[in-house]
């Protein structure tokens, strides 16, 4: 038997909510360790180290760019957990931002492979269109 993830709030409410959670644990360890280089988050590096040279080339800006997304993603998770209208417009801008981000990365080839977030995006904005938001919403607020 399966049982929803809480009275009122949808698998996929939940599942963003987590997604957004991760954004941010990860935009603030890569603060972090734009803010100590060198330290034992160094190797986190490997794993795109394209972004790592792009960061530097922000200089100062990097770090508080992170921790801004890392800021706005946690306020998007937690307004999306609680059920909460500006979560879900937060969470709408942040995905928009991202789809934006990704078609300019296409159309100037500086990373083709932005091209696989472009329709991941564009179905997680159909997902929070108002409409089914709005009942998720009320269905929460009902209990």
């Amino acid at each position: 038997m399966s049982h929803p993830a809480s009275p009122g709030r949808s698998g996929g409410v939940t599942a963003l909510g987590i997604f957004f959670a991760a954004g941010a644990a990860i935009s603030f360890v890569s603060t972090v360790a734009l803010l100590f280089p060198g330290s034992v988050l160094e190797p986190i590096w490997r794993l795109n180290p394209r972004a790592r040279a792009g960061f530097a080339s922000m200089g100062a800006w990097a770090p508080v760019l992170l921790a801004v997304v890392s800021i706005a993603c946690a306020a998007a998770a937690y307004g999306l957990w609680s059920g909460r209208r500006w979560g879900r417009r937060l969470a709408i801008m942040l995905i928009t931002i991202n789809l934006i981000g990704d078609t300019a990365n296409v159309v100037l080839g500086t990373e083709p492979r932005a091209l696989v977030g472009m329709p991941i995006a564009a179905l997680l904005l159909l997902f929070l269109r108002p409409a089914v938001c709005r009942l998720q919403v009320a269905l929460f607020l009902s209990i």
